[in-house]
């Protein structure tokens, strides 16, 4: 024997209005998902909203703050800009001091291991700092022998022209749309925790002397969290989907690009987005969200610490 579900008619299964019981009803609100019936139903971007939540939303724009609890930014262009300055302003520097062969390639883009550098393009495998700078030749840090700023570094490093000016437009798109949605906090929480969820991978799956750089673990991050928005306020999801199959294309298409940082960043930021998204309204909202953001960053840094203690043993 099974009783009928919260908001379903007891004598057919049908879903009834929460305000109207007598009234079976197949929509719900995109908010909180309650089932409405037509003369609850509230237009909204992406679908429908029942009273209680327009109301909330009308409550919330008064209040200044966003439909996921963070402050509302006056202009939510302003942290994607100062994110552009500081990935161009690293990129200026590399292509002035020597580009590729720039010493600031070696400190700040993401090697799991150091190696030393003997010259002639070849690399010392297993030598250490000592070993290798007493011979008179340069040591290339890694995260493994304690570079561990690498794995946000990396994420605002940049060599290559087209690199820079296609992850910096794929911020410039994305970005104001998240921050108008999630604050300005909460959005960049996102898009770091995805550049350090993208590094994690970097660090389990790719060689532990390759080189790793730029911000497309963050780029996808933020690809992930449109998806996990379009699916709770019932938008296009396929455009969006259309939007990541074409970047998972070019992933494997253009030559040396890391697929370990995208698909990192690209989970990291599904993560993220849904504790945002999904934690429960109220006073313990903002507590939820904290905790699902310190818990993906945790299960990040314990793949990186796994990956750490296999590389010194």
């Amino acid at each position: 024997m099974t009783t009928p579900s919260h908001g379903a008619h007891p004598a057919d299964g049908v879903p009834v209005c929460y305000r109207h019981p007598g009234r079976g009803s197949h929509i719900r609100c995109q908010r909180c998902e309650r089932p409405i019936c037509p003369d609850c139903m509230r237009d909204a971007a992406g679908g429908f909203q029942c009273p209680d939540c327009v109301h909330t939303g009308h409550r919330e724009t008064r209040t200044g703050r966003t439909t996921y609890g963070g402050t509302r930014s006056r202009d939510p262009r302003q942290t994607t800009i100062a994110l552009i300055v500081v990935n161009a302003g690293v990129w200026l520097a590399v292509m002035l001091t020597g580009g590729a062969s720039s010493r600031l390639v070696d400190l700040l883009a993401l090697r799991p291991d150091g190696a030393c550098d003997v010259g002639g393009g070849y690399l010392g495998l297993g030598v250490g700092r000592s070993e290798c700078t007493a011979a008179g030749y340069t040591f290339l840090p890694g995260v493994a022998d304690g570079a561990v700023w690498q794995l946000i570094s990396s994420a605002f490093m940049h060599v290559q022209l087209w690199h820079v000016a296609g992850n910096m437009l794929m911020l410039f798109v994305l970005g104001p749309q998240l921050e108008q949605v999630l604050g300005r906090l909460r959005f960049l929480a996102l898009y770091l925790v995805s550049a350090l969820a993208g590094g994690a991978a970097v660090m389990l799956l790719s060689s532990e002397y390759g080189l790793t750089l730029g911000a497309s673990g963050a780029v996808y991050g933020m690809l992930g969290a449109f998806v996990i928005l379009a699916r709770k306020t019932g938008g296009d999801l396929r455009s969006v989907l259309g939007l990541v199959l074409l970047n998972v294309l070019l992933t494997f298409v253009v030559p040396n690009v890391s697929w370990q940082g995208h698909l990192g960043g690209f989970l990291g930021g599904v993560a993220v987005t849904a504790a945002l998204v999904y934690a429960p309204r109220g006073s313990r909202r903002a507590f939820v969200q904290a905790a699902g953001i310190a818990a993906v960053t945790a299960l990040a840094l314990a793949a990186i610490v796994v990956r750490v203690l296999v590389l010194q043993g």
